[in-house]
């Protein structure tokens, strides 16, 4: 069996390349070379000439010719095709030398768009990602840098510390205490970051039946110390729902969701936990009762390292949503958040059964 695959027709195609321009320039010497057989013709008949003559002159008429058509089709070809691909030819390669400030101003005058404007548009596009993942890079290098800086200066320092022989034993507790979370956060960070390298490699997942419903009993259960340190009012609403997934990787989504729901809520507050079957997909709700998002962080939420409310960087290193978006992409669902300043976020999860 041959199966044919026809590519979709661009929508932003609004108009073919015309060949008016080069019917005419085709038409003007077809024209030229009949007038001038013509001419020629009634030339030598008039005069009688030799064989020899007629001969030379027909072939000055031929090399004339030629030489206008290979002209015009040079013309044709450099206008329309040669020079426009030899400026996207450049700027490719200054973007392949690094500069990402290169675009290429579009060719029609008309507003119109042909094959070749929508190739501008879409070269145009790529570089514009290019520089925002090349701008992402350099955060990703400068956030984890100082990230990992951090807890190293914390844990030199207090070890200075702690070689002194006068401190108290007090102090010395509270000095290994402080060292102890900051080797905890540094290994977090690691695992963290090796973890999502694996997850943007990874490309085929364990997929297995399982109880939704129970994993999401489970993880909340593993957290229920820190639900009561803050004094947070948890409402849950599950049901009982079975999917075929890769239950480990799923786990990392509502263990981060939920650790994020606690560590944005204030002491006092309340975080739902929702489980619903609509039709064949399952929808997993995680609600708080926290501070919300505002518009600025609303874009970036998913970004590595990007925290939103500095008053809670040091609970953790801004990894935790961009490995949640990886898995939910990789097992083939949906997440969206609905959120307002002040007013907590919702965070929706939806799982095909």
């Amino acid at each position: 069996m041959i199966v044919q695959y026809k590519d979709p027709k661009d929508s932003r195609i609004t108009v073919k390349k015309s060949f008016l321009k080069e019917y005419l320039i085709v038409l003007g010497i077809v024209l030229i070379c009949c007038a001038g057989t013509i001419l020629l013709y009634i030339e030598f008949i008039r005069r009688e000439m030799s064989p020899w003559v007629i001969a030379m002159d027909i072939s000055s008429y031929v090399f004339l010719v030629c030489l206008l058509i290979s002209l015009s089709i040079h013309y044709i070809m450099n206008t329309g095709y040669l020079k426009p691909l030899a400026e996207v030819g450049q700027a490719a390669r200054k973007v392949a030398g690094g500069d990402f400030t290169v675009r290429i101003r579009p060719k029609r005058k008309d507003g119109l768009k042909d094959e070749f404007e929508v190739l501008i548009d879409d070269f145009n596009k790529m570089v514009e990602e290019l520089a925002t993942i090349e701008t992402l890079k350099g955060d990703f290098i400068a956030n984890i840098s100082h990230e990992i800086k951090t807890p190293l200066a914390i844990i030199q320092s207090y070890t200075t510390l702690l070689r002194k022989e006068e401190i108290s034993k007090e102090d010395k507790e509270n000095y290994i205490q402080t060292v102890l979370e900051a080797t905890n956060k540094l290994s977090d960070l690691v695992s963290n970051v090796l973890r999502l390298t694996k997850l943007e490699n990874q490309e085929i997942i364990q997929i297995e039946s399982f109880s939704l419903a129970e994993q999401l009993r489970l993880c909340i259960l593993s957290l229920d110390e820190k639900f009561e340190e803050k004094n947070i009012d948890l409402e849950i609403d599950i049901d009982e729902v079975v999917i075929n997934s890769d239950d480990s990787l799923l786990e990392i989504v509502w263990n981060n969701l939920l650790t994020n729901a606690i560590k944005y809520t204030e002491p006092g507050g309340r975080v739902k936990v929702q489980l619903k079957q609509d039709n064949e997909t399952a929808v997993v709700t995680i609600a708080d009762t926290g501070c919300g998002i505002d518009d600025s962080t609303f874009k970036r939420i998913f970004d590595r390292f990007y925290q939103g409310d500095t008053s809670h960087l040091v609970e953790g290193n801004g990894l935790g949503l961009s490995l949640v978006k990886r898995v939910v992409d990789l097992v083939g669902g949906q997440i969206s958040v609905r959120s307002e300043k002040g007013n907590g976020s919702t965070f929706t999860v939806r799982l095909k059964n």
